[in-house]
């Protein structure tokens, strides 16, 4: 992996030198090392990836969805297992669970991008085929904000959504999911809560 890296900085080296100047020349030992420093600080997990780390494990998930926003909410039960992937850069979910009695999975990632200095998450699952991407920003100690696109079913259109994450405790989590109305207001659209599953 070094190595790959290694290799990129030199070629982005040579190419920023070779188009800079009249007579290319050979980077430096000191613009190669620079480069590689800036390349190697801009991968390294710091304290918003620690953070993440508190999702962590399996947990036995309540989901409750809302048709409209004075609608009693559809409740099921999923579970969800996160994993630390890539040297502890992003946390990966696996949730399985049923919607509206039909089996249903899906795949999450979070992270943090360390230079746009923002959390980042990507959702996929079998009721679709393509991927929600969102960023986010944490607001207090125990909840992130997350804002984001996805096409409306309904019209194909991109449509704004909207992700509260809130960590209680080492043991509980919840996701909010808020979602426009045909008049534009935002509801809550789902929430689903998270208890560690105890072995």
């Amino acid at each position: 992996m070094k190595l790959k890296v290694w290799l990129s900085v030199c070629a982005l080296l040579v190419s920023s030198v070779v188009f800079a100047q009249d007579k290319p020349q050979q980077p430096t030992q000191d613009e190669l090392k620079a480069g590689m420093d800036a390349m190697m600080k801009a991968a390294a997990p710091g304290e918003p990836h620690k953070k993440l780390a508190a999702l962590v494990g399996t947990w036995d998930a309540t989901v409750k969805t809302y048709m409209r926003p004075d609608a009693q909410p559809a409740i099921s039960h999923a579970v969800g297992t996160n994993k630390t992937i890539l040297g502890g850069r992003y946390i990966q979910q696996d949730f399985n669970g049923d919607f509206m009695g039909m089996p249903f999975s899906g795949v999450g990632y979070w992270g943090y991008d360390n230079l746009k200095k923002q959390y980042i998450a990507a959702w996929m699952d079998n009721m679709g085929t393509g991927v929600m991407t969102l960023t986010g920003t944490q607001d207090s100690p125990t909840q992130y904000t997350f804002k984001g696109t996805a096409p409306d079913p309904m019209s194909g259109k991109d449509t704004a959504f909207e992700e509260h994450l809130i960590i209680s405790d080492n043991d509980h989590h919840t996701l909010e999911m808020y979602g426009p109305t045909p008049d534009g207001k935002m509801f809550k659209m789902m929430e689903i809560n998270y208890s560690r599953k105890k072995s």
